[in-house]
Protein backbone atom coordinates (compact mmCIF):
# COMPACT_ATOMS: atom_id res chain seq x y z
CA UNK A 1 0.00 0.00 0.00
CA UNK A 2 1.90 3.10 -0.89
CA UNK A 3 1.98 5.97 1.59
CA UNK A 4 1.92 9.91 0.29
CA UNK A 5 4.47 12.00 2.46
CA UNK A 6 1.93 14.12 4.43
CA UNK A 7 0.82 10.30 5.78
CA UNK A 8 4.11 9.64 6.69
CA UNK A 9 4.45 12.95 8.65
CA UNK A 10 1.64 12.37 10.49
CA UNK A 11 2.67 8.81 11.28
CA UNK A 12 6.25 9.90 12.88
CA UNK A 13 4.70 12.98 14.48
CA UNK A 14 2.03 10.48 16.63
CA UNK A 15 5.13 8.14 17.06
CA UNK A 16 7.22 10.79 18.50
CA UNK A 17 4.39 12.03 20.91
CA UNK A 18 3.31 8.58 21.66
CA UNK A 19 6.85 7.65 22.73
CA UNK A 20 7.23 11.47 24.71
CA UNK A 21 5.86 9.19 28.10
CA UNK A 22 6.54 12.72 30.07
CA UNK A 23 3.33 14.00 28.92
CA UNK A 24 0.20 12.42 28.43
CA UNK A 25 -1.63 12.90 25.02
CA UNK A 26 -5.11 13.55 24.39
CA UNK A 27 -6.71 13.43 21.07
CA UNK A 28 -7.21 17.00 20.93
CA UNK A 29 -3.26 16.98 21.59
CA UNK A 30 -2.16 14.54 18.74
CA UNK A 31 -4.38 16.69 16.60
CA UNK A 32 -2.65 19.89 17.73
CA UNK A 33 1.00 18.23 17.34
CA UNK A 34 0.29 17.13 14.01
CA UNK A 35 -1.24 20.21 12.85
CA UNK A 36 1.86 22.33 13.60
CA UNK A 37 4.45 19.84 12.34
CA UNK A 38 2.64 19.91 8.86
CA UNK A 39 2.90 23.67 8.81
CA UNK A 40 6.85 23.54 9.45
CA UNK A 41 7.30 20.85 7.07
CA UNK A 42 5.13 21.67 4.35
CA UNK A 43 3.02 24.65 4.96
CA UNK A 44 0.15 23.37 5.48
CA UNK A 45 -2.07 25.93 7.30
CA UNK A 46 -5.52 23.96 7.36
CA UNK A 47 -5.49 21.96 10.57
CA UNK A 48 -5.95 18.10 10.75
CA UNK A 49 -9.19 16.91 11.35
CA UNK A 50 -10.40 14.32 14.22
CA UNK A 51 -11.24 11.76 11.76
CA UNK A 52 -8.18 11.77 10.22
CA UNK A 53 -5.60 11.44 13.14
CA UNK A 54 -8.46 8.68 14.16
CA UNK A 55 -7.66 6.39 10.82
CA UNK A 56 -3.97 7.49 11.44
CA UNK A 57 -4.01 5.67 14.90
CA UNK A 58 -6.21 2.42 13.23
CA UNK A 59 -3.51 2.48 10.54
CA UNK A 60 -0.59 2.16 12.89
CA UNK A 61 -2.02 -0.13 15.10
CA UNK A 62 -3.11 -2.84 11.85
CA UNK A 63 -0.69 -4.73 10.13
CA UNK A 64 -1.22 -3.17 6.78
CA UNK A 65 1.76 -1.20 6.95
CA UNK A 66 3.84 -3.72 9.26
CA UNK A 67 3.71 -1.53 12.11
CA UNK A 68 1.34 -3.22 14.81
CA UNK A 69 1.66 -0.48 16.87
CA UNK A 70 0.42 -1.37 20.84
CA UNK A 71 -1.57 1.93 21.05
CA UNK A 72 -3.78 1.56 23.75
CA UNK A 73 -6.49 4.45 25.73
CA UNK A 74 -5.49 4.94 29.50
CA UNK A 75 -8.73 6.07 31.50
CA UNK A 76 -10.57 6.44 27.99
CA UNK A 77 -8.71 9.72 27.68
CA UNK A 78 -5.23 9.66 26.65
CA UNK A 79 -3.23 7.59 24.60
CA UNK A 80 0.20 5.34 24.40
CA UNK A 81 2.18 2.76 24.12
CA UNK A 82 1.27 -0.13 25.69
CA UNK A 83 5.40 -1.26 25.68
CA UNK A 84 7.54 1.47 26.40
CA UNK A 85 10.33 0.94 24.22
CA UNK A 86 7.79 0.74 20.97
CA UNK A 87 8.48 2.45 17.85
CA UNK A 88 7.30 2.30 14.17
CA UNK A 89 11.20 2.91 13.63
CA UNK A 90 12.16 -0.38 15.33
CA UNK A 91 9.90 -2.44 12.81
CA UNK A 92 11.94 -5.90 12.83
CA UNK A 93 13.13 -6.98 9.65
CA UNK A 94 11.32 -10.03 7.73
CA UNK A 95 13.28 -12.64 5.98
CA UNK A 96 11.81 -11.07 2.49
CA UNK A 97 12.99 -7.43 3.74
CA UNK A 98 16.68 -8.97 4.59
CA UNK A 99 16.84 -10.32 1.54
CA UNK A 100 16.09 -7.54 -0.94
CA UNK A 101 18.46 -4.85 1.38
CA UNK A 102 21.21 -7.46 1.09
CA UNK A 103 20.98 -7.08 -2.51
CA UNK A 104 20.38 -3.24 -2.27
CA UNK A 105 23.50 -3.09 -0.19
CA UNK A 106 25.53 -4.81 -2.54
CA UNK A 107 24.44 -2.35 -5.52
CA UNK A 108 24.64 0.72 -3.28
CA UNK A 109 28.49 -0.57 -2.75
CA UNK A 110 29.11 -0.22 -6.46
CA UNK A 111 29.18 3.40 -6.12
CA UNK A 112 32.37 3.31 -3.93
CA UNK A 113 34.15 5.48 -7.02
CA UNK A 114 31.62 8.35 -6.63
CA UNK A 115 33.07 10.30 -3.64
CA UNK A 116 29.96 12.36 -4.20
CA UNK A 117 27.72 9.96 -2.44
CA UNK A 118 30.67 9.71 0.25
CA UNK A 119 27.34 10.37 2.40
CA UNK A 120 26.40 6.39 1.27
CA UNK A 121 29.60 5.12 2.94
CA UNK A 122 27.60 5.54 6.36
CA UNK A 123 24.20 4.04 5.32
CA UNK A 124 25.96 0.71 3.90
CA UNK A 125 27.64 0.35 6.86
CA UNK A 126 24.51 0.42 8.75
CA UNK A 127 22.43 -1.55 6.22
CA UNK A 128 25.67 -3.74 6.10
CA UNK A 129 25.93 -4.65 10.06
CA UNK A 130 21.90 -4.69 10.31
CA UNK A 131 21.72 -7.19 7.47
CA UNK A 132 24.63 -9.07 8.96
CA UNK A 133 23.26 -9.25 12.28
CA UNK A 134 19.92 -10.08 11.63
CA UNK A 135 20.51 -12.65 8.73
CA UNK A 136 22.40 -14.83 11.22
CA UNK A 137 25.74 -14.33 9.68
CA UNK A 138 24.21 -15.43 5.73
CA UNK A 139 27.23 -14.63 3.30
CA UNK A 140 26.27 -12.30 0.09
CA UNK A 141 24.61 -14.59 -2.75
CA UNK A 142 25.12 -11.59 -5.59
CA UNK A 143 28.80 -10.66 -6.60
CA UNK A 144 29.41 -7.87 -9.08
CA UNK A 145 31.80 -7.49 -11.52
CA UNK A 146 34.39 -4.62 -10.82
CA UNK A 147 37.73 -3.70 -10.84
CA UNK A 148 38.58 -1.69 -7.74
CA UNK A 149 42.30 -1.28 -9.24
CA UNK A 150 41.15 0.52 -11.93
CA UNK A 151 42.90 3.96 -13.36
CA UNK A 152 41.19 7.10 -13.03
CA UNK A 153 38.61 6.26 -10.73
CA UNK A 154 39.38 9.11 -8.72
CA UNK A 155 38.36 11.24 -11.40
CA UNK A 156 34.51 9.94 -11.11
CA UNK A 157 33.82 12.67 -8.53
CA UNK A 158 35.13 15.70 -10.06
CA UNK A 159 33.66 14.59 -13.48
CA UNK A 160 30.38 14.37 -12.33
CA UNK A 161 30.14 17.32 -10.12
CA UNK A 162 31.15 19.10 -13.44
CA UNK A 163 28.03 17.48 -15.67
CA UNK A 164 25.62 18.14 -12.49
CA UNK A 165 26.40 22.06 -12.15
CA UNK A 166 27.68 22.56 -15.76
CA UNK A 167 30.90 23.86 -14.80
CA UNK A 168 33.95 22.96 -17.73
CA UNK A 169 36.50 20.65 -17.10
CA UNK A 170 40.74 21.65 -18.01
CA UNK A 171 41.60 17.86 -18.84
CA UNK A 172 45.59 17.10 -19.30
CA UNK A 173 44.70 13.72 -21.68
CA UNK A 174 46.86 11.30 -23.55
CA UNK A 175 45.72 8.82 -25.44
CA UNK A 176 47.36 5.43 -26.19
CA UNK A 177 48.28 6.47 -29.66
CA UNK A 178 49.35 9.95 -28.52
CA UNK A 179 53.12 10.44 -27.99
CA UNK A 180 52.22 13.44 -25.36
CA UNK A 181 49.43 14.34 -23.57
CA UNK A 182 47.35 17.07 -24.55
CA UNK A 183 45.29 19.85 -22.89
CA UNK A 184 41.76 20.97 -23.08
CA UNK A 185 38.77 22.54 -22.31
CA UNK A 186 36.35 19.77 -21.80
CA UNK A 187 32.13 20.35 -21.26
CA UNK A 188 31.14 17.02 -19.97
CA UNK A 189 27.34 15.48 -20.59
CA UNK A 190 27.50 12.38 -19.61
CA UNK A 191 29.66 9.52 -17.91
CA UNK A 192 29.51 6.00 -19.87
CA UNK A 193 30.22 2.67 -18.16
CA UNK A 194 31.28 -0.28 -20.16
CA UNK A 195 32.90 -3.72 -18.84
CA UNK A 196 34.35 -1.83 -15.71
CA UNK A 197 35.84 1.16 -18.42
CA UNK A 198 34.74 4.27 -17.70
CA UNK A 199 34.48 7.48 -20.16
CA UNK A 200 33.24 11.32 -20.17
CA UNK A 201 31.42 12.35 -23.51
CA UNK A 202 31.46 15.67 -24.46
CA UNK A 203 33.14 18.79 -26.96
CA UNK A 204 35.92 20.37 -26.55
CA UNK A 205 36.17 24.31 -25.94
CA UNK A 206 35.05 25.08 -30.45
CA UNK A 207 34.41 22.24 -31.41
CA UNK A 208 30.70 20.60 -31.67
CA UNK A 209 31.55 17.00 -32.75
CA UNK A 210 30.87 15.19 -29.31
CA UNK A 211 34.28 13.40 -28.14
CA UNK A 212 34.62 10.37 -25.63
CA UNK A 213 37.05 10.22 -23.34
CA UNK A 214 38.70 7.80 -21.01
CA UNK A 215 39.32 8.23 -17.77
CA UNK A 216 42.15 5.90 -16.88
CA UNK A 217 43.81 8.21 -19.61
CA UNK A 218 43.50 11.55 -18.34
CA UNK A 219 46.41 12.80 -16.31
CA UNK A 220 45.09 15.27 -14.38
CA UNK A 221 41.47 17.45 -14.36
CA UNK A 222 40.58 20.68 -12.23
CA UNK A 223 37.32 22.86 -12.63
CA UNK A 224 37.63 25.91 -14.55
CA UNK A 225 34.42 27.64 -13.37
CA UNK A 226 35.57 31.22 -15.77
CA UNK A 227 35.03 29.41 -18.97
CA UNK A 228 31.51 29.42 -20.22
CA UNK A 229 29.59 26.11 -20.45
CA UNK A 230 28.50 24.72 -23.81
CA UNK A 231 25.24 22.89 -23.12
CA UNK A 232 24.64 19.58 -25.16
CA UNK A 233 23.43 21.09 -28.29
CA UNK A 234 23.14 17.69 -30.34
CA UNK A 235 19.90 16.79 -29.14
CA UNK A 236 21.91 12.95 -27.69
CA UNK A 237 21.29 11.59 -25.33
CA UNK A 238 22.92 8.20 -24.22
CA UNK A 239 20.30 6.20 -26.03
CA UNK A 240 20.23 7.60 -29.16
CA UNK A 241 24.48 8.05 -29.38
CA UNK A 242 25.10 4.46 -28.90
CA UNK A 243 21.91 3.28 -31.10
CA UNK A 244 24.05 1.92 -33.55
CA UNK A 245 27.24 0.87 -31.28
CA UNK A 246 28.54 -1.34 -29.47
CA UNK A 247 30.85 -0.28 -26.51
CA UNK A 248 31.85 3.16 -25.94
CA UNK A 249 33.48 4.27 -29.03
CA UNK A 250 31.34 6.33 -31.42
CA UNK A 251 32.49 6.74 -34.90
CA UNK A 252 31.01 9.05 -37.37
CA UNK A 253 30.25 6.37 -39.79
CA UNK A 254 26.98 5.12 -40.81
CA UNK A 255 25.68 1.52 -39.98
CA UNK A 256 26.34 -1.05 -41.76
CA UNK A 257 24.97 -4.78 -42.29
CA UNK A 258 27.48 -7.36 -40.44
CA UNK A 259 26.77 -10.88 -40.61
CA UNK A 260 28.39 -13.80 -38.88
CA UNK A 261 27.94 -17.30 -39.17
CA UNK A 262 28.09 -19.36 -35.53
CA UNK A 263 28.86 -22.37 -34.65
CA UNK A 264 26.09 -23.98 -32.75
CA UNK A 265 28.06 -25.03 -29.87
CA UNK A 266 28.00 -21.15 -29.23
CA UNK A 267 25.02 -20.02 -30.40
CA UNK A 268 23.63 -20.28 -26.88
CA UNK A 269 25.64 -18.04 -25.48
CA UNK A 270 24.97 -15.20 -28.28
CA UNK A 271 21.09 -16.10 -28.39
CA UNK A 272 20.89 -15.44 -24.36
CA UNK A 273 23.31 -12.30 -24.41
CA UNK A 274 22.96 -10.68 -28.00
CA UNK A 275 25.99 -8.80 -29.45
CA UNK A 276 23.77 -5.86 -30.21
CA UNK A 277 20.19 -5.10 -29.78
CA UNK A 278 19.94 -5.02 -33.72
CA UNK A 279 20.93 -8.76 -33.63
CA UNK A 280 18.78 -11.43 -35.44
CA UNK A 281 19.07 -14.74 -37.01
CA UNK A 282 18.68 -15.09 -40.25
CA UNK A 283 19.68 -18.34 -41.46
CA UNK A 284 19.91 -21.82 -39.22
CA UNK A 285 21.54 -24.65 -40.91
CA UNK A 286 23.72 -27.78 -39.76
CA UNK A 287 26.76 -27.01 -37.78
CA UNK A 288 25.91 -22.81 -38.14
CA UNK A 289 23.52 -20.57 -37.24
CA UNK A 290 23.55 -17.02 -39.30
CA UNK A 291 23.20 -13.67 -37.10
CA UNK A 292 22.86 -10.31 -38.53
CA UNK A 293 23.65 -7.08 -36.81
CA UNK A 294 23.20 -3.53 -38.24
CA UNK A 295 26.01 -1.83 -36.12
CA UNK A 296 28.74 0.56 -37.30
CA UNK A 297 32.09 -1.16 -37.38
CA UNK A 298 34.37 -0.37 -34.55
CA UNK A 299 37.35 -1.60 -31.98
CA UNK A 300 34.51 -3.18 -29.35
CA UNK A 301 32.83 -5.28 -32.39
CA UNK A 302 36.08 -6.77 -33.11
CA UNK A 303 36.94 -7.58 -29.41
CA UNK A 304 33.60 -8.81 -29.23
CA UNK A 305 33.77 -11.14 -32.48
CA UNK A 306 37.55 -11.91 -31.75
CA UNK A 307 36.59 -13.07 -27.93
CA UNK A 308 35.02 -16.26 -29.74
CA UNK A 309 37.59 -17.49 -31.38
CA UNK A 310 36.89 -20.54 -33.84
CA UNK A 311 33.39 -19.91 -33.02
CA UNK A 312 32.26 -17.23 -35.10
CA UNK A 313 33.22 -16.20 -39.12
CA UNK A 314 32.27 -12.58 -40.04
CA UNK A 315 30.73 -13.50 -43.65
CA UNK A 316 30.25 -9.82 -44.67
CA UNK A 317 31.43 -6.89 -45.19
CA UNK A 318 34.16 -7.74 -46.81
CA UNK A 319 36.36 -5.39 -45.14
CA UNK A 320 35.83 -6.57 -41.95
CA UNK A 321 35.69 -9.94 -42.68
CA UNK A 322 40.06 -9.56 -44.29
CA UNK A 323 40.59 -7.14 -40.97
CA UNK A 324 39.44 -10.19 -38.36
CA UNK A 325 41.20 -12.91 -40.81
CA UNK A 326 44.39 -10.39 -40.82
CA UNK A 327 44.16 -10.20 -37.23
CA UNK A 328 44.00 -14.43 -36.70
CA UNK A 329 46.78 -14.83 -38.28
CA UNK A 330 48.87 -12.88 -36.76
CA UNK A 331 47.50 -14.25 -33.58
CA UNK A 332 48.74 -17.48 -34.93
CA UNK A 333 52.17 -16.86 -36.28
CA UNK A 334 52.62 -16.09 -32.36
CA UNK A 335 52.27 -19.31 -31.35
CA UNK A 336 53.38 -21.18 -34.48
CA UNK A 337 57.22 -20.48 -33.96
CA UNK A 338 57.21 -22.99 -31.32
Amino acid sequence: MPVNRNALIRYKTIDACLRNRRRRWTLADLIGKVSDTLYDYEGMEKGISRRTIQADIQMMRSDKLGYNAPIIIVDKKYYTYEDPDYSITNIPLSDADLSRMTEAVEVLKQFKGFTHFEHLNGVVQKLEGHVYASGHGQQTIIDFEKNEYLKGLHHLDIIYEAIVNQVVLDIKYQSFKARSASHLEFHGWWLKEFKNRWFVVGTKTGVAAPLSLALDRIISITLNKDKLYQPNGSGHTPETYYEHTIGATVMDLRPSRVRIAVRNEHIPYVLTKPLHKSQQVVESGAGRTVIELRVVQNFELEKEILGFGEGMEVLEPLKLRNRIRDRIRKAAELYSAE
